[in-house]
């Protein structure tokens, strides 16, 4: 730390009128503050700053906690002087090392004590409050009454309100109570706040935060601190506690809002009561992050961004438009849409009297036979689902998490919630207990509806919301659950009952979870006239609607089936497993699905279940052929599927073409490209990768060309053969990613709804209504403008020589005989990094081993390039949703340590 950031200011302080009239403070007290203030630094530069970050730390910490943010605010002056910040972080009185002043300072006290200060720096705006922990409250205090000076908001890890449904948090309360002397006496309370980072923080560091408190006379404040938390309604800062988290709801300037979910203290509950009273917010939450989520990210880095975004000429208009509202209309019963296209549940009014099957399930969770739901059963179940969940208090905007398998059940909770304007969440079970329970903790839901399996789930990882249960529990174990209402009882409740105007074309319908192949799984948040887009999309492309069959293996298509007008079949399979699902299975399902059905069926499976399908095609019946002889469309994506797999599933339905369409999450359908189309196509030359086609309908994609280093750094572009992350646009790309604003920037990094840094060639080109979204996929375009897949971006190996996609590398190794999957990954550090080849053996490894030199030859020579270790392994570690996708990131880790001499267990 800059030890010219420091200096001392003598504040006159004013006094404050208790309850009987008298004050609390003589005239002319005078206070001495320990500051860290970057104006003189800039004075130096001949830099006139903006405006000022004013920080205000927490208890038990001091202003060191905003020295990085110090220096980057000076670091971006130097760079950018025009938009130069100052910062001055404050020692609270009683704290770090500004004036012991032996006397209680409640609340009401500490944000005058601020207002002192900043009134003696002359400080009138505009003025960003930048606060954590209890600083938060009292930064907010100081916004709250400083309305002119205002330019806006920025938090971490706080809270203005406790839910009265929910304990104080156990550290506090331990604090509160027996512990709360040895706040003081000891410095245990410190202690323990320096070891919520994560990861551990330095001993330097923390030498320099117990610093200011080294005997117990010097920890006062921090006493004083927990002792003025307010535990009741009656504590004496209660009242002023209440006035700042009311006076919040009317700040409107921009707000930013930095996470950290792993800290014991303030959870998401908080979270979520900060974003109610402060909508326009941006707000990231860095998975694995607690407590202090300064110490444990880069939190300054993300202020500079966020100022940079803001960056005006005079930041006092910073202030205002960041906050709206919409208002739908209609109702799910048929009145016009607001939407530009129809919404998802048009299509069950217009169905509604139709006596034909729908939705067939063919392993119902109920445990009975096939289940089928008509047409006309579906659209009044919706409706009455939409009116009970709106009379039990469920309203536009709250989320419901939905942990119920694909069938029935599912399809008519989530379009009763659509309806209604209830965001629905859905996190995939393959992301595990853990990764669920980020997901749903991260989403916040107001209401969980699951069966019985994951409501245990949700009771025992303490998941938030209120209990709906899929069927009528035995009343001992709905109490032990805490279910309040089953699905049985909403329709009881829904019917007759009037629906709510439906939700506006813009507003948020639905988070999806991404798989977490590449990270913590992340939510995805579409509008209802995205999701209808990319209901038409599919339609588009693949001519699926009425009269058509669906047999999906994959959730999200087997959602908008009815929404397009398809029979919708849920094969008898493991959604959480896709290697469960059987080519008998498959043929059943079909069987479902044509029974007397004119048109079209088309068949969607994961490359996983693919093969398992291919794998267990001996056990068919003469039956199970002729009802596969009838599929007319298959369709396999969420992982690059090979030709030899594509062909071997199209050999088991004779009549169907075999599409494999290119997607994700945050965009379903993107290009499209037939079995033929990948004959045609040839090896892809010397780069290799998988060829996915051209785009679908609306849909736009662009290439930006990496550097020298891995980095997607090159402006949006159509040229052929030009290696870079994948950029697409079309009107059903996702919206944002949920309370991932960093992620989401970065997501949109120099296309026009970013930085718009984009080349010409977007222009006129580009979908009406079209989002962008970079992939983090790596590919490049052909001259007859079909994508080619190289990989992720995350796993670009980079040599000394450049970066290397490892695709096309992989299926080099695959051509060798002996060889059948390859991972190829980088080791040591990036810019020399090496190539290491992971093979899986046609006979399989018992363990993991050096590969023969005789296939290190081999691999070495297929892949055309310096190798520096060919490895064998039984199994390649994949993803957890698709079953299908190397974890190269897992690999990599697992090859590095091997190769620097540790053991060679499995990866």
């Amino acid at each position: 730390m800059d030890v010219g950031w420091s200096r001392l200011v003598t504040v006159a302080e004013t006094p404050l009128l208790g309850a009987h009239g008298r004050a609390d403070e003589p005239h002319g007290t005078e206070r001495t503050w320990h500051v860290l203030d970057t104006g003189p630094s800039l004075a130096a530069r001949g830099v006139t700053p903006v405006g000022t970050l004013l920080c205000v730390h927490g208890n038990p910490t001091w202003s060191y906690l905003w020295r990085d943010l110090l220096a980057a605010t000076l670091a971006a002056a130097d760079a950018h002087p025009a938009g130069a910040w100052r910062v001055v972080a404050v020692d609270q009185l009683d704290m770090g090392f500004s004036e012991r002043t032996g006397t209680h300072r409640t609340l009401r006290r500490r944000v005058r004590d601020l207002a002192d200060l900043t009134d003696a720096l002359g400080l009138d705006g505009p003025v960003v409050t930048v606060g954590h922990d209890w600083g938060g409250v009292v930064s907010l205090g100081w916004a709250v009454d400083h309305p002119d000076a205002l330019a806006g908001v920025v938090l971490l890890n706080t809270a203005v309100h406790q839910p009265a449904d929910r304990p104080i948090p156990l550290p506090l309360r331990l604090a509160l109570g027996a512990l709360g002397p040895s706040t003081v006496v000891t410095p245990a309370f410190l202690g323990t706040t320096l070891a919520l980072a994560h990861p551990s923080l330095p001993d330097d560091v923390k030498d320099a935060y117990r610093a200011p408190y080294r005997t117990a006379e010097r920890r006062s404040g921090i006493g004083a601190f927990v002792a003025d938390i307010p535990a009741g309604p009656d504590h004496r800062s209660a009242g002023e506690l209440d006035r700042i988290a009311d006076g919040v709801r009317g700040l409107a300037v921009p707000a930013l809002v930095l996470w950290g979910p792993r800290d014991p203290v303030f959870g998401d509950p908080h979270l979520a009561d900060l974003l109610a009273r402060l909508p326009q917010a941006q707000v990231h939450r860095f998975e694995g992050a607690g407590h202090l989520v300064a110490e444990d990210v880069d939190t300054a880095g993300a202020v500079l961004t966020w100022l940079a975004d803001r960056r005006p000429a005079d930041a006092r208009s910073m202030r205002g438009a960041e906050t709206g509202t919409d208002t739908g209309t209609g109702t799910c019963a048929g009145a016009v849409s607001a939407s530009r296209r129809p919404p998802l549940w048009r299509r069950l009014d217009e169905l509604a009297d139709d006596g034909s099957r729908a939705l067939v399930e063919m392993a119902p969770s109920t445990g009975g036979g096939v289940r089928t739901v008509t047409w006309r059963l579906l659209a009044r179940r919706v409706r009455e689902l939409a009116a009970g969940l709106h009379a039990a208090g469920v309203r536009r905007g709250d989320r419901v998490s939905l942990l119920v398998p694909p069938g029935a059940d599912l399809t008519a909770t989530l379009y009763a919630c659509l309806c209604i304007g209830a965001v629905v969440v859905v996190a995939d079970a393959g992301l595990g207990a853990r990764g669920l329970t980020r997901a749903v903790r991260g989403a916040q839901p107001a209401v969980v509806v699951g069966e019985r399996r994951g409501l245990v789930a949700a009771r025992a990882l303490g998941w938030p919301g209120r209990r709906v249960s899929t069927t009528t529990l035995p009343r001992a174990t709905a109490a032990a659950l805490g279910v309040e209402l089953s699905l049985p009882d909403l329709v009881d409740l829904g019917a007759g009952a009037d629906l709510p105007p439906e939700p506006a074309a813009d507003d948020v319908a639905a988070i999806l979870f991404t798989s977490g192949s590449t990270g913590p799984a992340k939510g995805v948040a579409y509008t209802h006239d995205q999701l209808a887009a990319m209901r038409d999309a599919l339609a588009d492309q693949y001519g699926l609607g009425v009269g058509t069959g669906l047999v999906a293996g994959f959730a999200p298509f087997a959602l908008l089936g009815p929404a397009l007008g398809c029979r919708s079949v849920t094969p008898d399979m493991d959604v959480t497993a896709p290697r469960t699902l059987t080519a008998r299975a498959v043929a059943a399902a079909v069987a479902a699905a044509t029974a007397d059905l004119d048109g079209p069926t088309a068949v969607f499976l994961s490359p996983a279940a693919v093969a398992n399908v291919v794998a267990t095609s001996g056990d068919l019946t003469d039956d199970d052929e002729r009802a596969l002889a009838r599929v007319g469309l298959l369709l396999s994506a969420g992982a690059p599927v090979g030709e030899g797999l594509l062909a071997a599933i199209g050999d088991l339905l004779p009549a169907a073409v075999p599409h494999t369409p290119y997607g994700m999450t945050e965009g379903l359908l993107l290009t499209d490209v037939t079995l033929e189309e990948i004959r045609a196509a040839g090896d892809g030359g010397a780069a290799g990768g998988v060829c996915v086609g051209r785009p679908a309908p609306a849909v736009t994609v662009r290439i930006s060309a990496l550097d020298a280093d891995g980095r997607a750094t090159g402006l949006l572009s159509a040229t052929p053969g030009v290696t870079g992350e994948i950029v697409v646009a079309a009107p059903h790309v996702k919206d944002h990613y949920d309370r991932l604003w960093l992620t989401d920037r970065e997501s949109r990094r120099g296309t026009p709804d970013g930085d718009g840094s984009a080349r010409s060639d977007v222009d006129g080109d580009v979908a009406s209504g079209a989002r962008w979204h970079r992939t983090g996929d790596v590919g490049r375009l052909d001259d007859a403008g079909r994508l080619w897949v190289e990989g992720r971006l995350a796993h670009v190996v980079v040599t000394a020589d450049g970066p290397v996609t490892p695709v096309g590398p992989e299926q080099r190794a695959q051509s060798v005989p002996g060889v059948a999957r390859a991972g190829v990954v980088g080791v040591g550090p990036r810019g020399t990094q090496q190539v290491v080849v992971v093979v899986e053996t046609d006979r399989g490894a018992r363990r993991p081993s050096l590969a023969t030199p005789e296939l290190t030859a081999a691999v070495r020579a297929a892949v055309g390039r310096d190798v520096a270790a060919v490895l064998v392994v039984p199994d390649l570690p994949t993803d957890v949703r698709h079953n299908s996708k190397i974890d190269r990131a897992r690999l990599a880790r697992w090859a590095e340590g091997v190769l620097a001499g540790g053991r060679m267990g499995p990866p």
